[in-house]
């Protein structure tokens, strides 16, 4: 028996050296997740990748742009796909430099901090002159440009957001505006050891805690909650969030001593309120129509929150859309207004229902990981802009106040992580995808990413190879020696690194000398002495190795958010220009953006159920994150399996959407705008706001052959929009979409995503 993580919980299992024969959750989890269940079924199916492979094109025709993602791969020895992949590096940094390579490999990857993927990309590419790099996330990229500017980065708002046992006791009233998803709050970056999503949420409840999701999905809180739902159209939370601003300035509601006090710009911010800069008022009346929430519920919800103590969280999903900054940056200013933020139970949340380590206790220090060494190379992209970088070599575009230029890649390696799934337009990434002169991919399994790539190595899963883990701020930490043999010919990335960075003449720079396991040992030794010197005692190695997890020391049990910063804004002031909450901020209104102005505005978007394509796209498709797997992970395991319809990925549309276009549960829909379509099984659900379906990522991308903007799984991300969220931050926007949903009449296409891609005689 042994004990392994993943990114959604951790769990114990019986192994015959091959294959898993039994995979229980941990002991210790009080909320364990199925999701568990995908991880042995996923081990030896048909779409593991067994060896190294070549795109035949690639052999036949050698590097250069190419129509990938349709194409025969040719299966490989080691030997020759190492020393083939080492000379087109060779020549690539030789003939164009560290800058024509990005070493993208965004994704979650593994849950082992040694074995992680990105880790050991870029300390590779790293030794070979650097790699043009991604910043941000696509879950947070308005975020994490946003917030430094007006209240703190994104490291100290989810490191040290008030822990949930604070808020369970002191919080009466919860405004969460995109609900507080227990799926999502279920996952976490190296894994969850203790999930208590759903427990503390059933505490506060019980200590007299009302909740109010505002979400276009009843069902994206817990049941615990008891929540009302507030149904609002999706796109429109920045106009309601003025509306309740209004009221509290109107009625005389907001904290002006706190306002004074702790931020700046509140005047500004007010005079669009009232309407000194366009002529408009702010109020609930003006919202009504835009939000459809109606302006008494406006209005009373207003006066509650100022009544109590009260909590202002804002979901991750709302800033991925367009304009997502002003929901975001308004979520703030609420928080301001009542003058709670840095007390017990009340202020600004951002991420509770999101990822399972908000609202965590917080450590002493991480544990260790794998040093990636430095960059030789200062250009980067936003995450969210590949397919732009591909496309649009030496193509001028702005971001958070810089004008800058894009980079001409030739080369792009990815290991771990799937970006056709976390990208819009998909067939738009697919034609960006051809332009590279090689494209090289590490997986276990023949993903889409995989399929469009030139060189494809097989990488080991985490149950196959030795290591060690813990989630971020999680307090334990273990350990995670291997429970079987790897499948097939597969590898770790650390040996397929060693053996290329060896053939490149950088083999000592990139091992330094240590096979996987004495790295292990180094690396938490060194770990180990660190936390010795500060008085915190950790078992030796060996004890470590053979025994159960190590419990990491804690700063405090719990902590609330931004206290220091209220109890002395001088000795405690925020990273902020000002040093105070930058409701009006200087900085950005020098930026000259009209998509992100000096303050929080409403800014209509282009695809809402408010906007003129709704006459020929009238339902609003929600793409959040999926119930029964992390992302696109293991989407051919047994759970996730389990709940498609006719092999396609489910989509929830309202009985009266349903019935208006003669559709019925269980029937296989086409899903379309102008950008593209995709297969899905229908699901009708009143837990659905009327006017919008929800459809979520993660089914892999099967595209048609003749037509690669058609999916035949279920991606919607066949019809999201590639564009950023504003020239702030240019974060993602696939959250919402305009789609049309018609009854599929035509016999089903066959799925190629479940097995391998065709393959050539070697």
């Amino acid at each position: 028996m042994g004990t392994h993580l993943t990114h959604w919980g951790v769990f114990e299992a019986d192994s015959d050296g091959d294959r898993l024969t039994e995979v229980r959750p941990w002991r210790e989890d009080p909320e364990p997740m199925p999701l568990i269940e995908n991880v042995a079924s996923a081990q030896h199916h048909p779409a593991r990748i067994d060896q190294p492979y070549v795109r035949k094109g690639w052999l036949e025709n050698g590097p250069g742009p190419a129509a990938r993602g349709a194409d025969e791969f040719v299966p490989m020895s080691w030997e020759t796909a190492l020393d083939l992949l080492a000379g087109e590096l060779a020549r690539v940094y030789r003939e164009f430099g560290a800058q024509s390579v990005y070493g993208g490999s965004y994704g979650w990857a593994s849950a082992g901090r040694f074995h992680h993927a990105q880790s050991q990309v870029h300390r590779f590419l790293n030794c070979l002159g650097g790699y043009v790099a991604h910043r941000n996330s696509y879950s947070l990229g308005a975020s994490t440009v946003l917030l430094p500017h007006i209240l703190a980065d994104m490291g100290t708002i989810m490191s040290r957001a008030t822990t949930k046992s604070v808020l369970a006791e002191h919080s009466k009233l919860v405004v969460s505006f995109g609900g507080l998803s227990p799926k999502n709050a279920a996952v976490s970056p190296g894994g969850v050891s203790r999930h208590n999503g759903r427990g503390w949420i059933r505490t506060a409840r019980e200590n007299g805690c009302r909740f109010v999701t505002v979400s276009p999905l009843r069902d994206d809180i817990p049941a615990e909650a008891q929540a009302e739902w507030i149904a609002s159209r999706p796109g429109s939370d920045a106009a309601l969030m003025l509306a309740l601003a209004q009221v509290l300035d109107a009625e005389g509601l907001a904290d002006n001593a706190f306002l004074d006090s702790y931020t700046v710009g509140y005047e500004r911010f007010a005079d669009y309120l009232r309407g000194g800069v366009d002529g408009i008022v702010k109020d609930p009346e003006w919202a009504e129509p835009i939000t459809g929430v109606a302006a008494e519920r406006i209005r009373s919800l207003a006066r509650e929150m100022a009544s109590t103590r009260t909590l202002v969280t804002v979901s991750w999903s709302l800033q991925r859309a367009r304009y997502g900054e002003q929901p975001l940056w308004l979520g703030v200013v609420l928080a301001a207004m009542l003058g709670q933020i840095g007390l017990p139970g009340g202020g600004f949340g951002h991420g509770y229902g999101s990822s399972a380590n908000v609202g965590l206790a917080v450590r002493v220090t991480s544990p260790p990981k794998l040093p990636q060494g430095r960059n030789g190379v200062e250009d980067f992209i936003p995450v969210a802009r590949i397919a732009d970088m591909l496309l649009n070599p030496g193509a001028p575009y702005e971001y958070n106040g810089e004008h800058r230029t894009y980079p001409n890649i030739r080369l792009v390696y990815w290991a771990g992580g799937n970006p056709f799934h976390h990208h819009q337009n998909l067939a738009r990434l697919r034609t960006a995808f051809g332009r590279p002169d090689t494209v090289v991919v590490h997986d276990p399994f023949w993903s889409a990413t995989a399929r469009h790539a030139d060189i494809v190595l097989p990488s080991t899963m985490t149950i196959e190879r030795d290591d060690y883990g813990s989630g971020e701020g999680d307090r334990f930490f273990f350990p995670m020696p291997a429970l079987t043999r790897p499948h097939g010919q597969a590898r770790d990335d650390y040996w397929m690194f060693g053996e290329l960075a060896e053939r490149l003449g950088v083999g000592k720079e990139f091992t330094e000398g240590r096979t996987a396991q004495e790295w292990l040992r180094h690396l938490y030794d060194e770990w180990r002495d660190r936390l010795g010197e500060r008085g915190y005692e950790m078992p030796d190695f060996e004890a470590f190795w053979a025994g159960e997890p190590a419990q990491l020391p804690l700063e405090a049990e719990e902590h609330v958010a931004f206290a220091d910063f209220r109890a002395d804004p001088s000795a405690h002031p925020l990273g902020t220009p000002s040093g105070r909450i930058e409701i009006f901020s200087e900085t950005i209104a020098g930026f000259g953006y009209d998509d992100c102005p000096g303050h929080p505005v409403w800014l209509e978007p282009d695809e809402w159920l408010g906007s003129p394509q709704a006459a020929r796209f009238p339902i609003q498709l929600v793409a959040n994150q999926p119930r029964t797997k992390l992302h696109s992970q293991l989407d051919i395991g047994a759970h996730s399996q389990s709940t498609k319809i006719s092999g396609r990925e489910p989509v929830r549309l309202h009985p009266d959407d349903a019935a208006a276009r003669g559709l019925a549960a269980g029937d296989v829909v086409r899903i379309f705008n102008d950008r593209g379509s995709c297969l899905a099984g229908l699901e009708i659900s009143d837990a659905v706001r009327p006017g919008v379906a929800q459809l979520s990522t993660g089914a892999w991308y099967d595209p048609d052959p003749a037509d690669p903007t058609f999916c035949r799984h279920g991606n919607p991300n066949a019809v999201t929009n590639d564009r950023g969220t504003s020239r702030l931050s240019q974060g993602c926007t696939g959250q919402l979409s305009l789609v049309e949903i018609e009854p599929y009449t035509a016999p089903l296409p066959p799925l190629t995503v479940t097995g391998p891609p065709a393959i050539a005689a070697s």
